[in-house]
């Protein structure tokens, strides 16, 4: 006989059997019986100010962690506040479990006025996750649990959402053990598919690697076979460090500058492991690559996506490139060196970095010197978060390198503002002990500026870098550049230091890149969130 539990139970002893330690979101009136359980099976939750400061925060946690990150919510307008959050977690791949309580089991399909009803919650949600389940007994959630926590461990991870009728949740219904996710093999790939993979780079004259965030439990054998073919190595946003940045070979976070793409369309072999090789990554429509287009992926619609593969190559990243390695240094290396004796790639690759640089340097100047303030102070493994801002994707991506072991966070692909700030507290979190420095523009910190009062209740140190120009300058430029007068696009002055130090942390400006050194190192060891404030006219 099983023993007989409530819905919310059953979902917090799921949680708790997949090692689910830490949980994000704010209390509702749905959800209580969630909240009652969840110190009993030693999890944690963080309260956030706003269910898409949960939703970030989880996924800064994902991200550095390499574990699910869970948010729970209540219903309706709370879910509904955390979409954003869910829809960049499926756009950058990040295994992000939100749950939810419904409507009751019986709910009359006629709305009845019922608190926050909403038509659908799963019809919602399943245009933005992988998918949403609605369970219809306490014996089912922890299969729903299984289940998300399968597809986070077998297939390309992405959200999940788990709904649960709040009359399920109060309900005590008889169960048996709790359904835990069986063990799994990791996909390796196709052995023959290796071997035309090792032919075609064997034979490359002018061989490349682009390497994507499916590609970040790869960096050894990714690195290891750069060097074997002597071949520059590109990455994505979300790939960024995972080659170390400051390698000979490496071109860093370059797919979108026109002479680095220029440089990738007449490579005869083009290695892409872990990406879409998407606008997002290239800021423009893929090349056309004039060589052979090699493809390694866990999910085997990217082998027909964008740029269709020549050879496709279906697996985990890892397992791929160690087959891929031993098939190239089994075969042909030394005389693959030899081909290219009369070039040096770490050469071409330091000129095609200076071009990039050389192309928008103009543009660019006004961020460099504070970056490198950033990187002066920072420790080799420090995360840094980023937000959909001039000052991180035209500045931080390709000009501030990462140090062995650190990891830069950035909203690619769905492109969400105020992601910086509720990710780099998901992110110290996970990482009490390491440096975390949140990256934003003065637009998209409003987005989730809240926040700053979950991190002061944290009283860990965590500096927020703010590049001030006073409104939205990337849609600002935009707008210029197509000969229209800016509309909409400035905001009116606010005094963010004064705010953050209303919010209960510390605020300061700094008007030069050694001010900027000064007060990031006083923040690193301050107690709590410091805003540093760079106004516009200073850069």
């Amino acid at each position: 006989m099983g023993e007989r539990i409530t819905g919310g139970e059953a979902l917090v002893r799921a949680l708790c059997g997949h090692a689910v330690t830490q949980v994000f979101g704010i209390p509702g009136t749905h959800n209580l019986e969630i909240y009652r359980h969840l110190s009993a099976y030693g999890i944690r939750h963080l309260l956030t100010r706003h269910e898409q400061g949960a939703g970030y925060a989880a996924d800064g946690y994902a991200r550095v962690t390499h574990r699910p990150g869970v948010v729970i919510t209540t219903t309706g307008p709370a879910l509904l506040n955390a979409a954003a959050a869910i829809g960049q977690a499926y756009s950058d791949s990040v295994p992000l479990l939100v749950v939810s309580p419904g409507m009751p089991l019986r709910h009359p399909r006629l709305a009845t006025g019922l608190l926050h009803e909403t038509r659908s919650q799963t019809g919602a949600l399943r245009g933005v996750a992988a998918f949403s389940h609605r369970v219809s007994s306490v014996a089912e959630i922890d299969a729903a649990v299984a289940r998300a926590f399968t597809l986070f461990r077998t297939r390309r991870p992405r959200p999940a959402h788990i709904e649960i009728p709040l009359d399920l949740l109060e309900a005590a219904e008889e169960t048996g053990p709790v359904r835990i996710t069986p063990p799994v093999l990791t996909l390796a790939p196709d052995a023959a598919a290796v071997e035309r993979a090792a032919e075609a780079l064997r034979g490359a004259r002018r061989p490349a690697l682009v390497l994507g965030g499916g590609a970040r439990g790869a960096a050894a054998p990714g690195l290891a076979l750069a060097e074997e073919l002597g071949a520059p190595v590109l990455t994505t946003a979300n790939g960024k460090g995972i080659v170390p940045e400051t390698h000979p070979l490496s071109l860093g976070v370059s797919l979108h500058s026109p002479s680095v793409l220029g440089w990738l369309a007449e490579r005869d072999a083009v290695l892409a492991v872990g990406t879409e090789l998407a606008e997002s990554d290239l800021w423009t429509a893929p090349p056309a690559l004039n060589g052979t287009l090699i493809r390694v992926d866990l999910d085997p619609d990217q082998m027909y996506a964008g740029l269709p593969a020549d050879i496709a190559v279906v697996g985990d990243a890892r397992v791929s490139l160690t087959a891929l390695l031993a098939a190239v240094e089994g075969a042909g290396g030394p005389r693959r060196r030899a081909r290219v004796a009369d070039e040096d790639p770490a050469l071409g690759a330091g000129v095609l970095r200076a071009a990039r640089n050389a192309e928008t340097a103009r543009r660019d100047a006004r961020w460099i010197p504070y970056l490198r303030a950033v990187r002066s102070v920072l420790a080799e493994d420090a995360v840094i978060t980023s937000d959909s801002a001039q000052c991180c994707y035209y500045g931080a991506l390709p000009h501030l390198p990462l140090g062995p072991g650190g990891r830069y966070l950035h909203p690619t692909g769905f492109g969400t503002l105020g992601y910086a700030l509720p990710a780099a507290i998901g992110a110290r979190t996970a990482c009490p002990d390491r440096q975390v420095v949140a990256l934003s523009g003065d637009g998209g910190l409003q987005f989730t500026v809240q926040e700053l009062a979950t991190a002061a209740q944290l009283h860990l140190p965590l500096p927020v870098v703010v590049f001030d120009n006073g409104g939205y300058g990337e849609i600002r430029d935009e707008m210029a550049a197509r000969g229209d007068t800016p509309t909409a696009v400035d905001l009116a002055p606010v005094d963010l230091p004064a705010l953050a130090r209303a919010y209960g942390g510390q605020g300061t400006r700094a008007c030069s890149p050694e001010e900027l050194t000064a007060a990031l190192t006083e923040a690193l060891h301050t107690p709590g969130p410091t805003l540093i404030a760079i106004p516009e006219e200073t850069r």
